[in-house]
Formats: structure tokens, sequence, C-alpha cells
């Protein structure tokens, strides 16, 4: 059988384990992981060396903004910057673009907009509002991966927060689909008293921020999921997981068997607040970045699996709407902008931790596609799945400057950091499409549909 190309290291991360391996590539899918020997003569051979060869990361947790709000971020721009992160498939959230993907004609208007836009595969959740239950079986037909909610006020008047009563409306309808909900979780009470006990606190302080987003906010939110889930025996999936005291109340739902997955965050595993300046309103996102203590317990949580993955939350915006701000963490914009961090933002503390590049392949790609249904296709190294490749040196150093960055607006907390993790190269399907710094090709990144293949 003749292969179109064959990349090989002394370090290929497989289900197996990490060993001598060249990866055969046939009609973009993997044909064989074989021997490092096993190269066909007049094979194009790709030589990674004792770089890390691994499964192009997903990433499922991205605001892409477009339509509406491409000034913030758009696919062409977004999906630069995954495919230099070695991020390979993405799915865009249902909110910050105009219209919220809410409908199924917001939905055709997405994908109107991303066509032809786009450098690595790109899928769809849809979003559940106060009333629009009857829309969410369309918006499933035509392939969404699943849905997100807020059960607080997301920033934007597109995307209203649902109530319990809202929740109960949608989930037998998702429950039938066997389609994920995800969620948004903190609940405004907990916020709001917290809030209001902070009314004359000074805004600037990142100390103020913190304490108007208390861990009960999640804890509360986490514990409603979890009876919803078991009651409809719907799939629940918490979102960026930021309070670790929330982790007794997974572990006991899972033991249960509700059907409950859950994601955190790099910042949420990188920083702590104590070390975040007054002001810096760069680090704003919610819930916030806690304490190192908890930092620390949320390593715990994915050692021992029960946080499942890493996702990045990429949420750009104009800088402005954060420096406009003067520093006031209440008027500034919440989101942090990472996409092609991910990698050696995890590397960089996982290695660290004495974590292997098999947990790193884990959490940052077979975890997220197992989310999707698409496990066995992406986010792994085998035989049949597609031949969605990263090659990185993790030994390589570097520091985080803003100006070599790929993503619409380079404002980031992680500004300076000194990483470890150098993404060298990002294969899409078989095809290059990013190595150096530089990209390779027309976007010829798929339009993913749940249930496609």
């Amino acid at each position: 059988m003749k292969l179109d190309l064959a990349v090989r290291s002394e370090r290929v991360v497989t289900p197996q384990g990490v060993r001598r391996a060249a990866v055969h590539i046939r009609r973009g899918r993997i044909a064989a992981v074989a021997a490092w020997e096993s190269v066909p003569s007049g094979c194009p051979l790709y030589d990674a060396g004792r770089s890390v060869v691994m499964a192009g990361l997903v990433d499922t947790h991205v605001h892409i903004n477009e339509p509406g709000r491409t000034s913030w971020e758009g696919f062409a721009s977004a999906t630069r910057a995954a495919a230099a992160g070695g991020v390979t498939t993405l799915v865009d959230m249902p909110l910050n673009n105009i219209p919220a993907t809410t409908t199924l004609a917001a939905l055709q208007a997405k994908r109107r907009a991303a066509r032809g836009r786009c450098r690595v595969d790109v899928g769809f959740w849809g979003g559940v509002v106060p009333g629009n239950a009857a829309a969410l079986r369309p918006m499933h037909e035509a392939g969404v991966f699943g849905f997100k909610c807020f059960l607080v006020p997301s920033g934007v008047p597109e995307f209203a927060h649902v109530t319990e009563r809202d929740l109960r409306a949608a989930l037998p309808t998702l429950a039938r689909l066997s389609s994920p909900l995800l969620v948004h979780a903190e609940l405004p009470g907990p916020i709001g008293a917290a809030t209001a006990r902070l009314a004359r606190a000074n805004p600037k302080r990142y100390s103020t921020w913190l304490a108007s987003r208390p861990p009960e906010s999640e804890c509360d939110a986490i514990a409603l999921m979890i009876g919803l889930a078991r009651e409809f025996r719907a799939r629940v999936h918490i979102v960026h997981l930021s309070a670790a005291s929330a982790l007794p109340l997974l572990r006991r739902a899972r033991r249960a068997r509700v059907p409950l997955s859950v994601e955190t965050c790099p910042h949420y595993l990188f920083f702590r607040s104590g070390a975040i300046p007054d002001g810096a309103v760069r680090f704003k996102c919610a819930p916030p970045i806690r304490e190192a203590a908890n930092r620390e317990k949320l390593w715990r949580a994915l050692a021992q699996n029960e946080i499942d993955f890493i996702v990045s939350d990429h949420s750009p915006c104009p800088p402005r709407m954060k420096t406009g701000a003067r520093g006031n963490w209440f008027r500034a914009w919440g989101g942090i902008a990472s996409l092609e961090l991910r990698l050696p933002v995890v590397w960089t503390e996982a290695r660290r931790r004495g974590h292997s590049f098999e947990h790193v392949a884990r959490w940052l790609a077979e975890g997220p596609a197992q989310l999707l249904g698409l496990d066995g296709h992406k986010g792994i190294l085998a035989q049949g799945a597609d031949a969605d490749l990263v090659v990185w040196n993790p030994e390589k150093m570097f520091h985080v400057k803003p100006s070599q960055m790929h993503q619409r607006h380079t404002l980031t907390p992680y500004a300076g950091e000194a990483l470890a993790g150098v993404v060298q190269a990002t294969f899409l399907g078989g095809r290059r499409i990013f190595e150096g710094g530089k990209f390779f090709g027309r976007p010829a990144g798929s339009l993913l549909e749940r249930e496609a293949r």
C-alpha cells in the first residue's frame, strides 16, 4: 500500500505509551503506527528526531465570535492561532457572535461565516437560552455536538442565562437526544450576596473581584446540575471548573453513576490569586483564578481522573474592553485569550509535578475528543484515526511575546512568562499546515458535524 507520508520520532505518544515509531499516513488517515525504521522506499518522510509526536490537540471550548463580533476574533485568526498551537480540532461556543447560535438559522449563518476560512477542523455547539427548547432538536439534527448554557449572566445580551425552570424545559429533549449540556456553573445568589457585602470595597483590588465570585456559587450550581442530571438521566458537562471545593460533590456523583464530566483551564492551573497585581484586569475571568492551594487540588484531581481534560476557554476581546476599565475588575471584559498557548502552559506546570507526555495527550487531545463522540477518530494516534499530528520540543524554553502570537488581539496575562514546549509543526489530515512560524496552503479545515462519519 503506497503511503502519502511517514512521520517518525524517537518519542511518539501512542495509546500503548511513548515509543520510537513511524506514523504511516494515507489519504488523510493513519494507516499504521509502525516501527521507527519501517519507512517504505520512496515514501516522503518527516523525521522529527527526538521531538515529541502526538495527536493533534482538540479544544472544545473556544469563543470565535464570528459573525457579528469578528473584530473580537474570527475564524481566520482563531484557526491560525490554533494551528500554531498544535490544535487541529476545535469547537466554537454559541455566544459572543451575533446572532447567538440558539436557532437553526443562526447555526447556518455561523457555518456560512466559517466556510473557507478555517485552517483546522471546526465544529459547533448550540445554545440553551430561555424559551428555545423547541429549537434544540433542529440544531441537533443539523449536527451540533451538544449545547451550552449559563446559570449566571453571560456578559452579552444575546445569550441570556437560564433558571432551573428553563433547564427543566430543555433537559427532556437533550436526554432523548443523548446530547451533552455544557454548563457555566455559577449561581447568581451567592454572587449577589457577596457583591452586596463588598459594596464599599476597592474595585481595583483583585481580592475584591475574587471575593465577589465565591466558591459557593460554583458548588451550589454543580449540586443543582447533579440533581437534574440524575433526575433526567441527561449528560451534563461542567465547563471551566475553578473551585476545588466542588470536587467532593463531583466525586460522589460519579460514584453514583450520574452522567457527568468536567473540564478545567490552563489559567486555573498556572496562575494563583496571590500573584495577580491589583488592577491587572488582563487576568479577569469568571469563575476567577483562585489561591495556590486550590490550584494544587485541581492538579491532583487531574492526576486522579476526577477532572476529565483541559481546554482553553479562549475568550478574546478588543484590548480597550479591558484597558478602558482603568483597572476596575467589575467593568473590564472577563475572558483570557490563550488558544495557541495551551500546550506549553500545561506542559510547563505538568512536568514540574512529574506528569508524563501520556497525561498531556489525554488531557489536551483524547479527553476532549471523547466529549464530542470523536474518540477513535480525533485526539489519538492509532490506525484509522485522522492523521492530525503535532510535533513539539518539550525541552525548549521560550518567553511569551505578544507580537509573535497569531490570535487577533495579543493582550494576554501570559506575556513575558517563560514556558517549556515549542510547537514545531502541525499536520491536519496528513497535510503540513504549520511549521517554524509559517503557515502552509490555503485554509482547508473541515466544518465538522456530529456523527457525520
